[in-house]
């Protein structure tokens, strides 16, 4: 258990939050979610004790073992990977390391071998005997080879320095993990371990993710950071957002009578408690939210920018046509005869290892790059918006305001459109003159996403559209790509996007590709009984 006590924290004058009481209890897996800025981070790092608050305070058991998810990959580059995971429970390891040293002594003496003694009894009660098999289970787990264990952590990739590092968190059956983005950089294979494994935990788990399919597979509760307070709710991400919708959908029309109101966030309530999932984290969720009032019910403050896209006239039946398209970049080929035809209503998620072979297609397919070999046509009645990874090059030293930038893209380029088009995006006030060249990352995904509204395309190509952006936006692109009437051609580390958006994927592969109707999971599926592997969006 933990306790939060009238806890207030102010950064360079600012107040984060102010005022909090929560208890967090074992058995329970409790979500932190809040818009760039809010203080996710900075709560966790008092949890823990890593800062102190201006007010108030957190009381943790004496006895309790707190484990935190590292974020320093460099810190145990002295370090074998077995050892660093064993560090994971710290009075462990010194216990360890002491019993070696005071065994290497060439004049073992009575009160050393006293002192063993009491080692050995604490060791035992540590689980010191199965901690190397345990580490060994970790590792394995999240996907690594039992090999690297031996191996020194200054010497493997950083992808697999998370993982080890994840293992850490997770060793010796910590009362408490606190974890901040444990899902990026995982394979899906690794991140349904962990859900499996956090399922399963009877302690205390608070987490700060912005996977919403991994939030809601994981959280018994919701812990809202919103406008300087943080609330509590019970549900996973998906009961919190839908509840807050119908909240503020309730709020707007006041002159509903309070009995229809009640009779319809009830009927959500036991829609919501009928869901039926696997882990028995959503069991205990359910049982929660059968217990639920009206009362208890999220009224958030929240702003999602409206992104939605029409096309000015549909697609037909041609849209397009990919033969053997084979590209080298940096001298590793990225694809490798790679053929495939889209059709009408085809929404395609491109999955695979590499991140940058899905990018080499996209430039291929918009013209900004040409293929080693291959061809590729559109169809005539094709209109293409096309959203790249990298938008360095619309912003970098441009001195336009966030008013000129987009009205360059507008067909009413009046202020007064072009303002409520802008509002609606999340820009007001006079914000819509700051210089676009010194807009945040998300903010700048924002203005990308406006530019390709305004277009009116029939067919739209994303590269990893959701990066930068707080879960709110996040909601708001999967929303808009699931509800959008034309074709899709996407990528995106976002499986929540790709699960409810797609009804197709590609994953590219080291020659051609692997290509399947129906949902991602459905995919996942397919390919491990066809194939076998590892998978990754």
């Amino acid at each position: 258990m933990i306790t939060v006590s009238d806890l207030s924290i102010n950064f360079g004058g600012q107040t984060l939050f102010k005022d909090v009481n929560l208890i967090f209890n074992a058995g329970n897996c409790y979500g932190v979610i809040g818009a760039n800025g809010a203080g996710k981070s900075t709560f966790l790092k008092i949890l823990c004790g890593e800062l102190e608050p201006a007010k108030g305070s957190v009381s943790i058991p004496e006895g309790l073992r707190m484990s935190v998810l590292k974020q320093d990959h460099f810190a145990y580059n002295d370090y074998t990977v077995q050892e660093t995971v064993i560090m994971g429970n710290k009075r462990l390891y010194d216990i360890m390391k002491e019993k070696d040293a005071l065994y290497a002594k060439e004049d073992f003496s009575e009160q050393d071998g006293e002192r063993a003694s009491e080692l050995e009894g604490e060791f035992a009660e540590l689980g010191g005997w199965e901690a190397e098999s345990d580490a060994a289970k970790l590792i394995q787990g999240l996907g690594l080879s039992e090999d690297i264990l031996d191996k020194q952590m200054s010497v493997i990739p950083d992808g697999e320095k998370v993982k080890v590092l994840l293992a850490q968190a997770l060793f010796g059956d910590p009362d408490i993990i606190l974890m901040d983005e444990p899902t990026n950089h995982l394979d899906i294979d690794a991140v349904a371990w962990l859900e499996d494994f956090l399922a399963d935990y009877f302690g205390t788990v608070i987490v700060v993710s912005h996977d919403r399919h991994f939030l809601n597979n994981v959280c018994t509760h919701t812990v809202d950071i919103d406008y300087g307070k943080i609330k509590m709710y019970v549900g996973n991400y998906e009961f919190w957002y839908e509840s807050s919708q119908l909240i503020q959908r309730m709020l707007k029309q006041q002159n509903k009578k309070a009995e229809e109101k009640i009779k319809e966030l009830e009927s959500f309530i036991q829609r919501f408690s009928a869901n039926k999932s696997k882990s028995k984290q959503a069991t205990s969720r359910k049982k929660l939210i059968e217990k639920l009032t009206v009362d208890e019910l999220p009224a958030s403050s929240r702003r999602y920018p409206f992104i939605s896209f029409d096309a000015d006239r549909e697609v037909g039946k041609d849209i397009l046509s990919v033969d053997g398209l084979t590209k080298t970049v940096d001298g590793v080929k990225v694809l490798d005869n790679v053929s495939f035809t889209v059709g009408k209503g085809d929404k395609i998620a491109f999955v695979g290892d590499n991140d940058i072979a899905v990018t080499a297609l996209f430039k291929i397919l918009s013209g900004e790059e040409q293929p080693d070999s291959g061809t590729f046509k559109w169809g005539s009645t094709v209109s293409v918006s096309y959203f790249p990874q990298d938008n360095t090059a619309f912003f970098e030293g441009c001195d336009k305001s966030i008013i000129d930038w987009i009205r360059q893209y507008s067909k009413d380029e009046t202020e007064t459109y072009l303002r409520g088009f802008l509002g609606r995006m999340l820009f007001s006030g006079d914000e819509v003159y700051k210089p676009v060249k010194v807009l945040s990352g998300g903010e700048k995904v924002r203005c990308m996403f406006s530019r390709m509204m305004l277009f009116g395309s029939n067919v739209l190509m994303l590269d990893r559209p959701t990066n930068h952006l707080d879960l709110e936006s996040i909601t708001a692109v999967n929303n808009a790509l699931r509800d959008f009437k034309g074709n899709i051609l996407f990528a995106s580390h976002d499986r929540e996007i790709v699960q409810t958006s797609a009804n197709r994927i590609i994953e590219l592969a080291e020659v051609g590709c692997y290509d399947r109707q129906g949902t991602y999971e459905e995919f996942i599926d397919w390919r491990r009984q066809a194939h076998g592997g590892k998978f990754t969006l």
